[in-house]
């Protein structure tokens, strides 16, 4: 009884596909004779390579401008360079296989070198097509001049030739690039190292001219260094951060990116005090010299952890005596515990409450009616607290080194963790 189910190893009935039609095999072109002929050819020309070496060099200092300067600097590298080219041309005509792979290597060392030169990419491959016609025109004279009759036989393997030409005009093309690429890196990384090396203090007084030139900033003058925060690196806000038109070089950092700005004519870059949210940035006073951008940028950094989470601009000139105080945060804290140490006595709220009516007084420079109406309090509530913490404290808001120390220990308190 048959099966009702099929076993899965077995394959449907479908379509069979047609059988694959074999394409007739074509007879190459390129006979014996053909060969014979390029052969005979290219070992005339191989044993005739330093002229052709001195005809392409010739005619690349006429033709080609780019190359015209190279050789000018050094002749004899040049020639070399085209006697190991031409030669492998030849050689190739003679054994394709046997000298492909150093005939590549040639290429290539040749598009990597002229890109590490800066020669242009199209005065190179012109250079190759030069020699290829060159290579073609050479077969066909030596041809002419041996056995005229046979010219027309070259007429097979012309399309080998500049096949040729053309494998290795790519070869050139994507070593000159990749050599372009790699040099772009490094470039990059260096100017990146020489940036961080100065913001960091750490450059060598010999490595300022390099890092002048690599940065494009003049060695000598005044600078600024900008930081800016809030988890902008490599984004627009950290170029948003200042306004259009000032020349500055960033450096992208994980957490902040630097600016460094050179200062003309005693003025400060203009830097908006208005930010998007979350955007952090701190300013630096100005420093003479690349030298000091490392200064600089400690300062910039301490002007940045004056700058609210909210975000904003802090420029270091405004804030000096709260920069003293996160600069020394030990010190801050020592000043704040002696000057509010005494309240620890009192409930934490009522010492809050007089912190914060010493604070908002000092606010309103001292008006106790303004300070009051900040405060939803009358004035002389706002009196009665100011002698309170005066008497716990035994400090006098009316004599100025008290208050000088009643303001750093406040903002002690507001900027330092507790």
């Amino acid at each position: 009884m048959p099966h009702a189910v099929r076993p899965r190893s077995l394959p449907r009935p479908g379509p069979v596909p047609a059988p694959r039609v074999r394409a007739p095999r074509v007879r190459s072109l390129i006979d014996a004779d053909a060969l014979s002929v390029l052969h005979r050819a290219a070992r005339l020309l191989l044993d005739d390579l330093p002229r052709l070496c001195d005809q392409l060099v010739a005619l690349l200092q006429d033709q080609e401008p780019a190359y015209r300067s190279a050789i000018e600097n050094d002749a004899t590298e040049i020639w070399q360079e085209v006697h190991r080219s031409l030669r492998h041309s030849i050689a190739s005509l003679l054994d394709p296989r046997g000298v492909r792979d150093a005939a590549r290597r040639c290429s290539w060392k040749i598009g990597a070198t002229r890109a590490e030169q800066g020669l242009p990419l199209d005065a190179v491959l012109h250079a190759f097509r030069l020699g290829g016609s060159m290579v073609w025109q050479s077969l066909v004279d030596e041809t002419s001049r041996v056995a005229p009759e046979e010219v027309r036989l070259l007429v097979h393997v012309a399309s080998d030739v500049w096949n040729y030409v053309d494998e290795h005009c790519t070869v050139v093309a994507d070593a000159y690039r990749q050599a372009e690429r790699q040099l772009a890196w490094r470039r990059e990384n260096r100017v990146r190292l020489l940036a961080a090396a100065l913001l960091d203090g750490t450059s060598r007084i010999a490595d300022l001219p390099e890092t002048a030139l690599a940065l494009d900033l003049p060695e000598h003058g005044r600078y600024v260094v900008v930081a800016v925060g809030g988890g902008f690196a490599a984004c627009p806000g950290a170029q948003a951060a200042l306004a259009l038109g000032v020349r500055v070089h960033w450096h992208t950092g994980v957490d902040t990116d630097y600016g460094i700005v050179p200062v003309f004519d005693d003025t400060e870059p203009v830097v908006e005090d208005e930010q998007p949210p979350g955007v952090r940035v701190g300013v630096s006073s100005a420093v003479e010299g690349l030298a000091a951008v490392g200064e600089a940028r400690r300062l910039a950094d301490t002007a940045l952890s004056l700058c609210p989470e909210a975000g904003g601009t802090v420029r270091l000139t405004e804030h000096l005596p709260a920069a003293l105080v996160v600069s020394s945060p030990d010190l801050g804290a020592a000043l704040a515990d002696r000057l509010f140490g005494p309240l620890a006595r009192l409930e934490p709220a009522d010492a809050e409450i007089l912190l914060d009516t010493l604070a908002t007084w000092l606010a309103c420079d001292g008006s106790a009616q303004r300070a009051s109406r900040r405060l939803y309090c009358h004035r002389n509530t706002v009196l009665n607290r100011l002698r309170r913490y005066e008497q716990l404290t035994g400090r006098s808001l009316s004599r100025p080194f008290d208050l000088v120390e009643v303001t750093l220990a406040l903002t002690a308190r507001r900027l330092l963790p507790r």
